[in-house]
C-alpha cells in the first residue's frame, strides 16, 4: 500500500528545494542584464507556488509511514521532477528552447553526466551557465541526501529515502542517526566546495569560472563554461588542482570526513580506496608511457594529461584536457573500457563503483579455489570482514542488469541510425554517468547531433545509471506493484 500524500509532500520539498537553488541565479541576471531574468523569475515563481500548494495540500501527511516501497518510488519521482522542472530557465528564456535538449541537459546535470547538446558554451548568458552547473552540485551528493537531513523537521522518515538512492552496498554512517550523517556530508561537500573556489581563483580562472569548476568538479559532473572544457587553460596548476578534486569527488566521503579528522589510519585500511588509488595510478603511468613515447609531449606533460584523463574517466567527471580518441584505436579501447569502471561507493561518482569490481574479482578467485575444493567454505572479505552472500548476489545481479542494459540500449540508439561505436560509446557515458565517450561524442563533440528519440533514451539510461539500476528498474516488476 502506497502513501500518496506522504509521497506528494516529499515532492512538494523538492520542488521547493528546486526554487530556492534557482533563485541564486536571479541575482546574477538582473546584474548582467542578459535578458533571461524575466525567465528565470518566472520559473522560480511557478516553483515556490507549486511547491507551496502541494506542501499545503498535504500538510497533515504522516511521514513516519513512510515505507521501503514509497522511497523506491518518491527517489525516482523525485529525480525526474527536478529534472523536468529545472528545465523552465532554458526553456523561459529561450537558451535552449526544445523541450528534448532542455530536458537532456537537465537531467545530465542532476545525474552528474555531463554530456551537453551545447555547441556553442561561451555564448551562453552566465546565469543560465551558472544553473547548468548548479544542477550537477545539486545532484552530486544527492538531493535525497540533502533532504534527509532537513525532512525530519517536517516528519517524513529519512532512512528509507537514504536506502532508496544508494541500494545494495550500504555506506557506513559517521553518526549513528542517518540525518546526522548526512548533514556532516553536506557540510564537508561545501567547504570542499569553497576551498576549490579559492585554489581555482589563486591561478589562471576568473571567480565566476572557479565557482562554476568548483560546482562541477566535486560533483563529479564535468559540466564546463568553455567549449574546450579545461583545456581551455594551457595551466599545470589548474589541471592538476582539478584532478585532485576529481579524485576526491570519485572517494568515498567518509573517508574523507575521517582524513579531515586526521584520521589517516581508516583511509589506508580501506581496500575499496587502495584498489581505487592503484587502479588510477596504474592506468596513468600505463597511458603517460604510451603518450612519451609517441613523442609530442614531455615527461611531466605526459603524465598531467594522462592522470587528468584517466582521473576524469574513473572518476565520472567527464572534463578534458586532451581528446584521447585521438591517441590512436589501443587508447581509444583503453579509454571506452574505462567508461565501466566507476569511482568507490560513497562518492559522488556514478558508474559501477570499485567496490563491486573488488568483489567480481575476489568472486572470481574464490570460484576457482572451490573448483579445486569443491567442499571447502571460502568467504570473500573485504577490509577484513567476511560479506554475505546475499551482498555478492547483489553485485552479481547488478552487473548482469548493467551488460543487460548497455546491450539493448546499444542496439535501440544503433537501430535509429546511430553509427556502432558512437553508439556504444553514448550507451556506455550514460549508463556510467561519465559524459564524453568516443567517435562521435568524443570530448570533441557534443551530442546535439543525435536524433530526439536518443536523446531521451539516453536520458533514461542517465538516470537509471544514478539511481544504481535497481531504484528504477524496481517500477518495471509487476510485483512491486502488488498490494501486500
Amino acid at each position: 500500500m502506497f502513501h500518496p500524500k506522504i509521497i506528494l509532500k516529499f515532492l512538494s520539498v523538492l520542488l521547493l528545494f528546486n526554487g530556492g537553488f534557482m533563485s541564486l541565479i536571479l541575482p546574477l541576471a538582473i546584474k548582467d542584464e542578459d535578458g533571461t531574468a524575466l525567465g528565470i523569475g518566472a520559473a522560480v515563481i511557478l516553483h515556490l507556488i507549486l511547491g507551496i500548494f502541494l506542501l499545503w495540500l498535504n500538510k497533515d501527511a504522516d511521514g513516519k509511514e513512510l515505507r521501503k516501497r514509497d522511497g523506491f518510488l518518491v527517489v525516482t519521482l523525485g529525480w525526474v521532477m527536478m529534472s523536468v522542472f529545472g528545465c523552465l530557465p532554458y526553456l523561459f528564456t529561450g537558451t535552449i528552447p526544445d523541450v528534448t535538449n532542455a530536458f537532456f541537459e537537465t537531467i545530465s546535470g542532476f545525474t552528474t553526466t555531463g554530456a551537453s547538446i551545447l555547441d556553442d558554451i561561451e555564448s551562453m548568458p552566465r546565469s543560465i551557465l551558472l544553473w547548468r552547473s548548479l544542477t550537477q552540485w545539486i545532484g552530486g551528493m544527492g538531493i535525497i541526501v540533502l533532504a534527509v537531513a532537513i525532512l525530519p523537521i517536517l516528519g517524513i522518515g529519512s532512512v528509507q529515502l537514504f536506502s532508496a538512492e544508494a541500494p545494495g552496498l550500504k555506506p557506513d554512517k559517521i553518526k549513528p542517526r542517518i540525518a546526522d550523517t548526512a548533514k556532516r556530508l553536506w557540510f564537508l561537500y561545501m567547504a570542499l566546495t569553497v576551498s576549490e573556489v579559492i585554489l581555482l581563483w589563486l591561478g589562471d580562472m576568473n571567480l565566476f569560472d572557479a565557482i562554476n569548476h568548483s560546482l562541477t568538479t566535486l560533483s563529479t559532473g564535468g559540466f564546463s563554461t568553455k567549449q574546450a572544457s579545461i583545456a581551455h587553460w594551457d595551466s599545470a596548476y589548474i589541471h592538476y588542482v582539478i584532478t585532485g578534486f576529481m579524485f576526491l569527488g570519485g572517494t568515498n566521503f567518509i573517508l574523507i570526513y575521517w582524513l579531515t579528522h586526521l584520521k589517516f589510519k581508516k583511509l589506508i585500511e580501506n581496500e575499496e580506496f587502495r584498489f581505487y588509488g592503484g587502479l588510477v595510478l596504474v592506468f596513468s603511468i600505463v597511458v603517460s608511457i604510451a603518450l612519451y613515447l609517441k613523442g609530442d609531449l614531455s615527461g611531466e606533460e605526459s603524465f598531467r594529461t594522462s592522470l587528468f584523463q584517466v582521473v576524469s574517466i574513473v572518476s565520472t567527471t567527464g572534463y578534458a584536457t586532451a581528446d584521447y580518441t585521438l591517441w590512436g584505436s589501443g587508447l581509444t579501447m583503453f579509454f571506452f573500457l574505462l567508461l565501466f569502471s566507476g569511482g568507490s561507493a560513497g562518492s559522488t561518482a556514478g558508474g559501477v563503483k570499485m567496490v563491486r569490481h573488488l568483489i567480481l574479482f575476489k568472486n572470481s578467485g574464490a570460484e576457482l579455489k572451490r573448483q579445486l575444493h569443491s567442499n571447502a567454505i571460502i568467504p570473500i572479505r573485504i577490509d577484513g570482514k567476511a560479506i554475505p552472500m546475499e551482498m555478492t548476489s547483489s553485485v552479481l545481479a547488478f552487473m548482469m542488469l548493467y551488460i543487460v542494459l548497455f546491450a539493448l540500449g546499444s542496439i535501440l540508439l544503433a537501430a535509429m541510425g546511430v553509427d556502432f561505436d558512437t553508439a556504444i560509446g553514448a550507451v556506455a557515458t550514460s549508463l556510467g554517468n561519465v559524459g564524453p565517450g568516443i567517435n562521435e561524442v568524443s570530448p570533441s563533440y557534443s551530442f546535439n547531433f543525435l536524433p530526439a528519440a536518443a536523446k531521451w533514451e539516453l536520458g533514461f539510461l542517465m538516470l537509471v545509471g544514478r539511481l544504481e539500476l535497481f531504484t528504477v528498474l524496481m517500477l518495471f516488476n509487476p510485483y512491486y506493484w502488488r498490494k501486500n
